[in-house]
């Protein structure tokens, strides 16, 4: 990487973004040039470029930022399993903690959040310098997208590069996390009037709109503490100091934030909590700021959160498949002991015709009356959600190309590995690796580890593709910020309330009887731990979770103690090599 091309964008075409900006400008085709500044003859296409950035692989491929937030963590592994997912160690290192600086993963995320970060000037400058009617609205969110692209570069690699984007001769700057994050607060607070509410000016979730920045700043001001004192050897991190701005504590402010949110009227939690992750959640009541994603649209979405963890012969339909990869860990599979009638932890799914796929045995055949949409007549086959563990029961694909059917249903059998046939389908939420300090499978263990099915794998358009928006700031999270603010405040009580509004909001299915979640009698750290994570997993807020809670460093699974540097990663040496302004973080050569 050069050093003026840190903040280069390749040449290309963005097409019909018109679900984003229904009503602004002709979006048709947009080409950014290579260098920030060029283009400015088309403000609505730079700010839909900036927003393009958050999917694109970015926030929605397991591979993006989701592999520092959570591969690194006890939600998530992905282990080397038989001939797969070696792929040079990159995958291992995330959770064997032996990243360094030219780990792939760390460098593409780098590139991509830079990328972000560039983007988001370019449709600035675009924008400021242009006289269209949306100007001070166009602007306001272009502002919103280079802070959360900056925060996020900060809380990742403690570091991000930026330019003034109406000044052709600046110097580059590098922000530090430390002193840039009360900064990023004044920034986004400003922002506040110029934003539109969501649901007028044709804003919807997919926009940064003032109720985006509440959620952005109430997380902000939670994470805030961490970013003063990253590398605090105790984890003691000063959650009580003053606000960056207004009265009161970090604290205060997150629980001001948040029950702006709560108490908005624009938003309520979903009772059937996996509706969140549904391929029709573009509809959520929940969803505050999410990736919209619609096959058909640009890059046909991605399916990435739930196909990596379906096995490559669990099939949705004749046209579909998993790819066997990753999975939770033995530690976080037991923070749900005596919470597996949680309704957040798994849910069997109904067919229209009443019948339940159970997936313990029982299962002869499902309808095949569902149809996989804009298909040749393929049969829908629904995998049950959230977290799977044990024997596996399904379709299993003919040679002729086809699911297996009896009496005109989808005939349901026992699973078996599609690379290991000896091997049964049996997703056991233990992981036992020869050596223990490595996650390495012999081909014939590849079933292990308990799946998360939280994500609903679609089976329209192929395995890559899917209709799920992928949520940013949802209400279920909104909730557990102000818990963690009011127990960090000592106000256990509140924060207990907020928790069990939370637990009994969400309900079982009607073959369990439809009975609502049960309330917490007492609260503590660990149980405020947990529950954060039980409404959270899997949803790239992991790895900040177990630094605020002194959790990161400690020794798992195939994970050793580790210490405080590796709360952020390194800046890839490609860029040390050849941008002097970069100094490398600490701890790293």
């Amino acid at each position: 990487m050069k050093t003026n091309t840190i903040f280069t964008i390749k040449t290309f075409a963005i097409f019909s973004f018109i679900w984003l900006f229904a009503s602004c400008t002709n979006l048709d085709e947009v080409v950014l040039d290579e260098v920030l500044g060029e283009d400015a003859s088309n403000p609505a296409g730079a700010l839909a470029a900036a927003y393009d950035r958050l999917g694109d692989g970015t926030f929605v491929d397991h591979g993006g930022v989701f592999s520092l937030q959570e591969y690194t963590t006890d939600e998530a592994i992905l282990p080397t399993r038989g001939s797969d997912w070696g792929d040079g160690g990159k995958w291992r290192d995330m959770h064997e903690f032996t990243w360094k600086s030219d780990n792939a993963i760390v460098v593409d995320n780098w590139n991509k959040l830079t990328n972000g970060i560039t983007r988001s000037l370019t449709a600035i400058q675009s924008v400021e310098e242009s006289s269209i009617p949306e100007k001070k609205l166009f602007l306001a969110e272009a502002k919103g997208l280079l802070a959360y692209y900056l925060y996020t570069t900060l809380d990742l690699y403690g570091q991000a590069p930026y330019r003034d984007p109406m000044n052709p001769n600046a110097p580059l700057q590098i922000l530090k996390a430390d002193t840039q994050i009360d900064q990023l607060i004044k920034d986004v607070e400003a922002l506040i009037p110029d934003l539109a509410e969501m649901g007028t000016q044709q804003t919807h979730h997919g926009r940064f709109t003032k109720e985006a920045a509440y959620g952005f700043l109430a997380t902000m001001y939670l994470n805030r503490a961490v970013f003063k004192d990253r590398l605090n050897a105790t984890s003691n991190f000063n959650f009580t100091e003053a606000a960056a701005t207004g009265t009161g504590s970090d604290m205060d402010r997150v629980i001001y934030y948040t029950s702006l949110l709560i108490n908005s009227g624009k938003y309520s939690l979903e009772s059937d909590y996996f509706k969140n992750f549904a391929r029709d959640n573009d509809k959520g009541k929940e969803l505050i700021f999410a990736i919209s994603q619609k096959i058909d649209y640009i890059r046909n979405g991605s399916n990435s959160f739930a196909y990596v963890c379906v096995e490559r012969n669990q099939r949705a339909s004749a046209a579909n498949r998993g790819t066997n990869a990753a999975c939770t860990t033995p530690e976080f599979f037991a923070t749900w002991d005596g919470n597996h009638d949680d309704p957040r932890f798994q849910q069997k799914y109904q067919y229209g015709d009443g019948t339940w796929f159970m997936n313990d045995g029982t299962d002869v055949s499902v309808p095949a009356t569902d149809i996989v949409p804009k298909s040749a007549n393929l049969p829908w086959f629904h995998f049950n959600r959230g977290i799977q563990y044990g024997p596996q029961y399904g379709p299993i694909l003919l040679s002729s190309g086809s699911l297996e059917m009896v009496n005109g249903r989808i005939k349901v059998s026992p699973l078996v590995m599609e690379k290991s046939t000896t091997t049964k389908m049996d997703f056991t939420p233990s992981l036992t690796f020869k050596n223990p300090a490595q996650a390495v499978f012999a081909q014939n263990e590849i079933n292990q580890g308990a799946r998360i099915f939280k994500y609903e794998f679609d089976p329209e358009g192929g395995n890559g593709n899917s209709n799920v928006d992928i949520p940013l700031f949802r209400l279920g999270g909104i909730y557990t910020m102000r818990a963690e603010a009011y127990f960090r405040k000592g106000n256990t009580a509140q924060a207990m309330e907020d928790l069990n509004i939370l637990r009994t909001s969400r309900k079982r299915e009607s073959l369990y009887g439809s009975v609502a979640g049960k309330p917490l009698t007492s609260i503590d750290q660990t149980v405020l731990y947990n529950e954060i994570g039980f409404e959270l997993y899997w949803e790239l807020y992991r790895r900040p979770q177990m630094i605020r809670f002194g959790k990161f460093d400690l020794p798992g699974t195939a994970k050793p103690a580790s210490e405080p540097y590796r709360r952020v990663f390194p800046i890839p040496q490609s860029t040390i090599d050849v941008t002097k302004e970069f100094k490398q973080n600490q701890g790293y050569n």
